[in-house]
């Protein structure tokens, strides 16, 4: 088991979970699904995977690229402790190569220059919670790839009462998988496409390998979770594909899943393609609201009606939203419309939050001083 990283443990690497060694001397990552095979000194296709000296390290353990308080539906998540604010955190590096990626500068990147901050588990979660955050954030890259930090980190959260939530593309192994959500609440997943030819050429990938995860998610774990598509225009926005998705959407993930169709702006390797019409995610949306989806938004644009939550009974507006500001609630505080009184899918405590859109980087080099000099202690409550 992994531990708090010392200024040791950032250079070196922290010791992996999952690998095996091999008989020819290389040593294979068991993390995701690529199965990286690595002689001595070399890196994963993700980057922050080693071999070294015989066996797999995280090169990225205790070490961030930024860290941030965000709106929870920035995530996007809609349905998760809807209005609270959210400690957001990332590292470097990713397990996937999409041409479109929004946060290339942080998934891309190869230099240490770019992880500024360094943080024990114990840190973020001490900050989460004097934050007064509900929640933390495993975004801007794909958390699989730095799991063991990630795992740490949400057990700390856990026992100052601060939940955990993933921002993941879904590609990862199914053994990693099982620990990897055991210590999840909440996840948004990226359904990047509905064909094999789109993961292939785009990302690298295989669309197989994240249906099994969202079936995974759906059938054996407690975590609460969302999906999000990104219609790239000319890619995977036409309406048979659309249709075909959300059909296996109903089928295998049920009716009460949300789904946001997100805006795509051009960026990394693919800024010839033109940003996605407005009518694109309306006409996707229709199709998935047709197909029995009940929980189905847009992203990326200012669209309230198409961004609020509407209770399957009755059709009331329960959610109302303009961007990630909460405009309107009518629900009860266990999650009941107000009108008819049947229950509305997600995670709710009390009355909604009241963070509104706002963003807060945060620098943690004071969180982390106040927790070595034992300042913080007492602070294990969250904040009313």
């Amino acid at each position: 088991m992994s531990t708090a990283a010392t200024p040791e443990d950032v250079i070196s690497g922290v010791e992996g979970r999952y690998w095996h060694a091999l008989e020819d001397g290389r040593v294979q990552c068991d993390v995701c699904p690529r199965f990286c095979k690595l002689k001595d000194g070399q890196r994963g296709l993700c980057f922050v995977r080693a071999n070294d000296g015989g066996r797999i390290v995280l090169t990225t353990y205790g070490r961030s690229s930024g860290f941030c308080v965000d709106p929870i539906e920035k995530k996007p998540l809609n349905q998760f402790l809807p209005g609270t604010p959210v400690f957001s955190f990332g590292t470097a590096g990713c397990n996937l190569t999409c041409k479109f990626c929004q946060n290339w500068d942080i998934s891309k990147s190869r230099e240490i220059d770019t992880l500024a901050d360094a943080a024990a588990p114990e840190t973020l979660a001490e900050a989460a919670l004097r934050l007064g955050c509900r929640s933390v954030a495993y975004t801007y890259n794909d958390p699989t790839i730095f799991l063991e930090y990630a795992v740490d980190v949400a057990k700390a959260c856990h026992d100052v009462g601060v939940k955990s939530v993933a921002v993941t593309a879904g590609y990862i192994a199914p053994e990693a998988r099982e620990e990897f959500y055991a210590h999840m609440d909440a996840a948004n997943l990226d359904l990047k496409a509905f064909t094999e030819d789109f993961y292939h050429k785009l990302c690298t990938g295989e669309l197989a390998r994240v249906l099994d995860t969202l079936v995974y998610l759906r059938n054996e774990t407690d975590v609460w979770f969302e999906v999000t598509t990104l219609l790239i225009p000319g890619q995977n926005d036409s309406s048979e594909e659309i249709y075909n998705m959300t059909r296996w959407f109903l089928d295998n993930l049920g009716s009460n899943v949300p789904l946001h169709f997100s805006a795509f702006h051009p960026d990394y390797r693919m800024r010839d393609i033109p940003r996605t019409p407005h009518g694109t995610l309306i006409r996707a949306r229709d199709i998935a609201l047709r197909n029995g989806l009940h929980y189905v938004y847009v992203g990326n644009v200012h669209d309230e009606a198409c961004s609020s939550t509407y209770c399957p009974g009755c059709g009331e507006k329960v959610i109302g939203r303009d961007w990630y500001q909460l405009t309107h609630w009518h629900l009860d505080p266990t999650g009941h419309c107000r009108s008819c009184g049947i229950t509305v899918s997600g995670v709710y405590d009390g009355p909604p939050g009241d963070w509104g859109r706002k963003r807060k980087p945060i620098r943690l080099i004071d969180f982390d001083k106040r927790r070595r000099s034992g300042s913080m202690i007492g602070h294990n409550r969250r904040p009313a």
